[in-house]
């Protein structure tokens, strides 16, 4: 009963965590309002009636379901990517002693305080040279791995107990064996962790795709919303129904690995 009791903890909890979900949950409402409606000062708190005209802009009057069709294979192929790569080079340096091992970790981890805006125009050029420009690829390639993702399996794989390794080692397995075999299956709670913050990131990312793309076709959801606002009139409508449907996979993404995902940062804050 007192686990079930409110605690002082509510008093902060509660307040801040309406902070949080009121804003998304004007912009659902806003999603049914006419233009006039969000024109209107001070600015309507309910819709007078639900109102589709920005769903059926979105949905019938744009190339938005391609844009997120993009933005799922962008997305999903980053994913797939950091996981196989993060997670291999993340046990190498957990397990495998190497010269200079340490220092190539640290400088691993050093390039994630470096701005993507100070190499995106190295990056831009060497694109345009191979023809990368303009396609999905593109998109992909830049994000195939990840410092943070690197240091997240690092740190998980440091906490791993050796002795399940070397039991496996000791039966015959090899270091590829030990990996797929032993290792992985246990590090479903940092893999998931990786996928959660990877397909975040990807999902959301703006500034690159502009860079990059530039035929319609090839919009991702988060630059095709830019084309519902224009230099002097915006339809809102549209703006706010287009960021419901994108908001959608990412909540849905982070509540379906929440529970992973706090095990996975747990193990990292210990090991």
């Amino acid at each position: 009963m007192r686990r079930r009791l409110p605690s002082g903890w509510h008093l902060v909890l509660v307040p801040m965590s309406a902070v949080t979900v009121l804003p998304f949950v004007w912009m659902v409402l806003s999603s049914f309002m006419t233009q006039g409606e969000l024109n209107r000062f001070p600015p309507s708190v309910w819709p007078e009636a639900l109102d589709l005209g920005g769903y059926r802009t979105v949905l019938q009057g744009s190339d938005f379901p391609r844009w997120f069709l993009n933005s799922v294979l962008v997305s999903g192929a980053i994913v797939v990517a950091q996981l196989a790569l993060c997670s291999m080079a993340g046990y190498a340096f957990a397990r495998m002693r190497f010269i200079g091992s340490r220092i190539t970790l640290v400088l691993v981890i050093a390039t994630a305080l470096i701005p993507f805006q100070l190499t995106v125009i190295p990056t831009f050029l060497i694109f345009n040279k191979v023809g990368l420009t303009d396609t999905l690829g593109a998109l992909i390639v830049p994000q195939l791995s990840s410092a943070v993702g690197i240091y997240l399996m690092t740190a998980f794989f440091q906490s791993f107990p050796r002795e399940l390794e070397e039991a496996a080692r000791i039966d015959g397995c090899s270091r590829f064996a030990v990996f797929f075999r032993v290792v992985l299956p246990v590090a479903k709670p940092a893999l998931a962790a990786l996928a959660v913050i990877t397909f975040i990131t990807a999902w959301n990312d703006l500034f690159w795709p502009l860079v990059a793309i530039s035929s319609e076709a090839n919009y991702t959801v988060q630059v095709g919303l830019t084309t519902f606002q224009g230099q002097h009139k915006a339809d809102w409508p549209a703006v706010m129904a287009g960021t419901v449907l994108t908001t959608l996979p990412v909540l849905a993404v982070f509540l379906f690995g929440q529970r992973r995902f706090v095990q996975a940062l747990t193990g990292a804050v210990k090991g």
